[in-house]
């Protein structure tokens, strides 16, 4: 039983920690660079040895050794650098998708995939076609990522407690993702109840935006995604069948076919269970669908 992370850069060895903070598994950091997964698995043993968690880690240069891992977290790849949107890493990141991809389908065909690599949602498109699995075993995190955002900038608004909000952000990971005001709420409560019409559109923005703001003052988003991919890993292994939005292929869902994007979706020992079709009104579908239109154009440049 092994939880393989492939990319063992600041998001990967986050990833790679959360997962050992919650002894989900023994894992396994994989990375072309020479020492690196292995001195970053010594750092966080050392840090899981203090905690008591059983969780060991480790490190190798060597993809023939995440044979037989049941997870495979994938983040290898070149990062999102100030200025650059998430397409624009589109071309380069791609071929690294796709050998990284077969590799998988080579010694671990049968793991569940949570892609992390930007742009997230044609990474997963290419990793789901290149390894040829279960559209319900390879998923992406994106989503997430962007509802850990939505819920703070909430909780500033609000001054309650995070654990009383919920929240749901959808469509693509990226410039045209969104934020879902209406359906988030407060211990069951509206969240529209809590905050006028403009406090709400100011979270909307601020919500789509903060990536860029968190690239621009420290080059990378390090801790949120590698919690995120842990809540992913959690609710496959242990069935916990929580519904979260993910990136995954539609298939009529939405009125789309033959697109990964962000939708809310049960996440148990099955992948992706099952697909929770939103109502949208007017202008969340009109934003959802220049989503699906900048991920449809993204996915014809795929090397597929």
């Amino acid at each position: 039983m092994t939880i393989t992370v492939i990319g063992s850069g600041k998001v990967g060895a986050s990833a790679a920690l959360n997962c050992g903070l919650r002894e989900l598994d023994d894992i396994l950091l994989l990375d072309i660079v020479q020492g690196l997964p292995q001195g970053e698995a010594m750092d966080i043993n050392h840090q899981l040895s203090e905690r008591g968690s059983d969780s060991v880690v480790r490190g190798s240069n060597n993809y023939e050794d995440m044979r037989g891992s049941d997870f495979v977290v994938l983040v290898a790849g070149v990062g999102r650098k100030p200025g650059m949107t998430r397409m624009d890493l589109l071309k380069t990141n791609a071929g690294i998708v796709q050998d990284v991809a077969s590799k998988i389908a080579t010694y671990a065909k049968d793991a569940f995939v949570v892609v992390v690599t930007n742009p997230l949602d044609p990474m997963t498109y290419l990793a789901l076609k290149t390894v040829g699995a279960k559209k319900s075993k390879v998923f992406g995190m994106g989503g997430m990522l962007d509802l850990s955002r939505f819920k703070s900038f909430i909780q500033q608004a609000t001054n309650v407690s995070r654990e009383s909000i919920q929240a749901m952000v959808i469509s693509e990971h990226g410039e045209n993702m969104l934020p879902l005001t209406r359906f988030s709420s407060i211990a069951g409560i509206p969240l529209h109840d809590f905050i006028s019409k403009e406090v709400a559109a100011d979270i909307f923005e601020k919500t789509r935006k903060v990536a860029a703001e968190v690239i621009a003052l420290k080059g990378a988003t390090v801790y949120a995604p590698g919690n995120a991919v842990a809540t992913m890993v959690e609710s496959v292994l242990k069935d916990k069948k929580l519904v979260i939005p993910v990136s995954t292929l539609l298939e009529g869902e939405y009125g789309i076919s033959d697109v990964c994007m962000g939708v809310p979706a049960v996440i148990g020992s099955g992948g992706v269970e099952k697909i929770i079709e939103l109502k949208l009104d007017s202008f969340e579908q009109e934003i959802f669908s220049k989503g699906v239109a900048s991920v449809r154009e993204a996915i014809k440049a795929l090397p597929l």
